[in-house]
């Protein structure tokens, strides 16, 4: 949280021990996670090598939550907390500087250079057989 955020939270008294610990396991998470969401994560620092830079680009994000509770009833009592996050980054390309000219280069996943090829052929290759064997029921 900046210092410009405010959390407002109405809660009765008894309950401030749980909330606030939650609050503040939130707070860290999101400190913690925020500080290794980077694209540097990813790929690491941009490289110069013989007059061409090349930068690297990266989807990442991250997210998090908690919770906070307290059991109700006269015979139990319980306090409660809890939380998690998770940070996702995906390498998607990079932009190579050279001669003051800028130029993105996706990065492709090999597979889909190879699976949709193939699917494309085995598809052709099933759907003109299905095609001949409904034609000689047909004529049948």
């Amino acid at each position: 949280m900046t210092d410009n955020e405010e959390t407002s939270v109405s809660v009765p008294l008894e309950d401030a021990g749980a909330v606030d610990a939650t609050v503040t396991l939130l707070e860290r998470l999101a400190e913690k996670l925020g500080g290794k969401a980077s694209v540097s994560a990813v790929y690491g620092e941009p490289i110069t090598r013989d007059g061409i830079t090349v930068v690297p680009v990266a989807r990442v994000g991250f997210g998090f939550g908690g919770g906070a509770g307290k059991e109700a009833g006269a015979a139990r009592s319980g306090e409660g907390g809890g939380g998690g996050g998770g940070v996702d980054a995906r390498p998607l390309g990079y932009i190579e500087i050279k001669d003051g000219t800028a130029v993105y280069r996706p990065i492709r996943d090999p597979w889909l250079d190879i699976a949709l090829p193939v699917a494309a052929l085995l598809a052709g290759i099933v759907g003109s057989r299905s095609v001949r064997a409904l034609a000689r029921r047909r004529r049948r």
